[in-house]
Parts: structure tokens; sequence; C-alpha cells
């Protein structure tokens, strides 16, 4: 208060805001008295609303800050991004490996502990390790509790956290109008980045082909789904799609409208259409998607073929959701 008033109107910058709660009464005070204007910046809201803390109803905006973006990275590199993930310091560095050790060690697991969110490091860390086999597949709670010697709650309180402290989202299961046999209650669960979860289920990439890849490139078109859906406000789910026959969908997004998109890191087969072809027997999307490493776009039947490039220009041109 002391500073010069032109001074006094630009924007204060608090991180780890969520380390000190009660900062945000004085916060509050500021912005209802002062006028003054506050970017406040955190890795959980979690500890925020369990201890009570202000949240600032209605004075507030909140926004999400993902990892880079294919158009934010000049020259991008896809092999690059698949095996060194997109968190900045990370992309740009020869020792990655060693990067992303010290991040996943010493930086995640301590960013939840130091949280205060949870009572037993030891179980955690076993599910921490867990998540190498259960990344990015359908989840059995049941099962990864066994093989962490925890119960299911334990298991799904604990997923919880990753989502609450901003490392990891769950996507659900799509099942509107079923008539086929669908599944509905096992979501998946994606780790923020793909080059944390390729340390996380020790994964690296040598040439784009192979299952390897290919789980790495649904994680990354994913990723930049979200972070367009998060940057252009736009609030609509992204959820899966699979029958108990085993037809899948990777993603479908939107709302009324939505949008089917499957992901495959080899040259396109028929077989690959199988799952989009029976959701559009179903559900008559808008627009039915597969994103694939080919080098030209084209349509079969009712399903556009997008070389990944393309279907990324045209996503964050707005042209598909």
């Amino acid at each position: 208060m002391a500073l010069p008033e032109a001074k006094r109107r630009l924007p204060i910058v608090i991180d780890e805001v969520q380390k000190v709660p009660q900062i945000l009464d004085e916060v509050h005070r500021l912005i209802e008295n002062e006028g003054l204007n506050f970017v406040l910046c955190g890795s959980s809201a979690r500890k925020l609303m369990r201890g009570g803390a202000n949240l600032l109803g209605g004075r507030a905006w909140r926004f999400h800050l993902h990892p880079l973006t294919w158009r934010e990275v000049p020259e991008f590199d896809l092999l690059q991004a698949l095996n060194r993930g997109l968190i900045p310091s990370h992309y740009d560095c020869s020792e990655y490996k060693q990067a992303l050790a010290g991040y996943v060690t010493d930086y995640l697991k301590e960013e939840v502990f130091d949280e205060g969110l949870i009572r037993n490091i030891a179980a955690f860390s076993r599910f921490f390790d867990a998540l190498s086999f259960s990344h990015g597949e359908e989840l059995n709670f049941s099962s990864v509790a066994r093989d962490c010697g925890m119960d299911s709650k334990t298991v799904r309180e604990y997923f919880q956290i990753l989502e609450d402290t901003l490392l990891g989202y769950m996507i659900e299961p799509f099942s509107q109008r079923r008539s086929r046999k669908v599944i509905t209650s096992k979501p998946k669960f994606y780790l923020f980045d793909v080059g944390v979860a390729g340390r996380v289920c020790d994964r690296t990439i040598e040439r784009t082909q192979g299952e390897a890849f290919g789980r790495a490139f649904e994680h990354f078109i994913l990723m930049e789904l979200m972070a367009w859906r998060n940057y252009g406000n736009n609030d609509f789910p992204v959820r899966y799609w699979r029958t108990k026959t085993g037809l899948k969908v990777d993603f479908v997004a939107g709302m009324s409208s939505q949008v089917a998109i499957e992901i495959k890191g080899s040259r396109v087969r028929n077989e690959h259409l199988k799952g989009l072809k029976a959701f559009i027997e179903e559900h008559q999307p808008a627009m039915a998607i597969l994103v694939c490493a080919e080098p030209r776009a084209r349509c079969i039947g009712k399903i556009n073929v997008l070389p990944w490039e393309e279907f990324l220009n045209r996503l964050w041109e707005g042209e598909i959701i």
C-alpha cells in the first residue's frame, strides 16, 4: 500500500498460494477495499478446500496452465515430445532422462506429501508405482488395490488426489442412449504430461511405430484436446467409448454434438475403423475422425482420416469442435 498508485494498479502475483491458505482473506480484503488485482498460482485447490480457505467466490476466475502445446513449439519434434514430455524445461533438456527422474521422484511425490493429503507414504509410493500398468487403461480399482496391498476405497482416494493436485485427469466412459452393451463404470486415468507418464512407465520410444509409440501418441493427442478445451474456455466433457465386445473409440468430445476421435500411430487398416463405424451407427456424431501418422488426409465413408498435424491445426483453428 506504500507504492505509488500507478504501481498498485499492476497485478500482484502470489505463487504456491495453497501453502498459506489464510492469505486469501487478506487478498479478499484488498480486492474489495482497495481495488487491487491478483494472479494467484498454485498446484492444488484440495488443501484450500479442506482447510476452509476463502475461495473468493465470485471474485476470481480459474484457469489451468498446461504443458507446452504443439502450436507453442517451433519446429515441433514428435518423438522428442513423446520421450521428453512438454514441460518446457524437459522438452529442451539434453539430459531429459535425469530431469524426468528427478521430477517424478523428488517433485511429484513430494508435492503430494508436502500437501499433507496422505498419511501412509509407503502405500502411496506403491500406488504411484502401480500407475505404470494402469495408465491410460480402463481402471479396475479392486485390481489396483490388490497389487498395492490396500483397499479399493483408498485407491480411489489416491486417484482423486492426483486429479485435485492437477497431476492427471480421469476420462469417464461415454454411455448416452445405450443400445449396445457398453462399459459405463470404468474410467481411464492419464497423467498431465506424456513425458512424465513415460518415466513412470519406464518407456523409451525409438521410432514412430509399435505399441509404446501408439500409447504415447494417444496421450499426446489427449493433452492437446484438454489444453484446447481449457484455453478456449470450452466447457465440454471428453470421454471414451467401448462396448463389451471390444469395439471402441478413444475419445468422444463435445456436449449435444459429439466428435468421435480414434487415434492410431500406424497406417490405417480396415480393422481400425470398426469402432468409429459402430459409434456412427448408434450415435450419429457431428464428426468422426481417425487421427494417424499417414501423410495425407482422406475420407472413408463418413470417417475423416487426418494426419496428426492437420488434425491439430484444425483443432486449434476451431474447426473440429
